[in-house]
C-alpha cells in the first residue's frame, strides 16, 4: 500500500473545513478521551490502518490503559472496564457506522438518550460522522499509518516484493 494522493494537499479547504468540525466537536463538551474511544471503534469497524494508529497513540498518551484499549472492540463483554457513558457511546457508534445495516432502531436511540442529553448525541452523532469522513478518505487515498513509517529505514514505506510464484 502506498499512498495515492495527500487529499490536504489537494483540497486544502476541505481538509480545513473538516478540520473545523474537529475542533468543534472537541470543545463541545464531550470528554476528550471518550470521543477518542469513539474515534478508534468507529476505525476498527471501518478498518482503517491510519487511524487506528493515531487513536491508539492519542489514548495511550491520554493514559488509557492498554488493557482496556485491547477491549473497546469486544466492549460490551468488558464489564465495568468501560463506564456507562463510554458504553452507550460506543454503542451508538456502533449503530450509526452501520447505518446501512442498522438504519439506527429506536431502541438503540432511546438507550443513547438514557445517558446522553440532546446536545451530547448531536455532538457525539457529529464526532461519529467526523470519523466515517476521514476513515474514508484516509482509506480511499491509502494514508500512511505512522507506525508503518517509523518502522521503514528510510521513513517512507514500500511495498514488500513478491516471492516468484506468490
Amino acid at each position: 500500500m502506498s499512498e495515492r494522493l495527500d487529499y490536504n494537499h489537494v483540497a486544502p479547504a476541505g481538509a480545513k473545513a473538516l478540520g473545523g468540525v474537529y475542533g468543534y466537536v472537541m470543545q463541545s463538551g464531550l470528554p476528550a478521551t471518550l470521543v477518542t474511544l469513539v474515534y478508534l471503534r468507529v476505525s476498527q469497524i471501518n478498518n482503517c490502518a491510519y487511524c487506528l494508529d493515531m487513536h491508539m497513540r492519542d489514548l495511550l498518551k491520554a493514559g488509557v490503559k492498554t488493557e482496556k484499549l485491547a477491549l473497546v472492540q469486544a466492549w460490551a463483554e468488558a464489564g465495568n472496564l468501560f463506564d456507562e457513558r463510554e458504553r452507550a457511546a460506543l454503542a451508538w457508534a456502533e449503530t450509526v457506522t452501520r447505518v446501512a445495516e442498522t438504519n439506527v432502531p429506536d431502541d438503540a436511540f432511546r438507550a443513547a438518550r438514557k445517558v446522553f442529553n440532546e446536545r451530547e448525541l448531536v455532538d457525539l452523532t457529529i464526532a461519529i460522522s467526523l470519523m466515517n469522513a476521514y476513515n474514508r478518505m484516509s482509506i480511499s487515498f491509502r494514508k500512511t499509518p505512522q507506525a508503518v513509517l517509523e518502522s521503514a529505514p528510510d521513513g517512507e514505506w514500500h511495498q514488500p516484493k513478491q516471492k516468484a510464484g506468490a
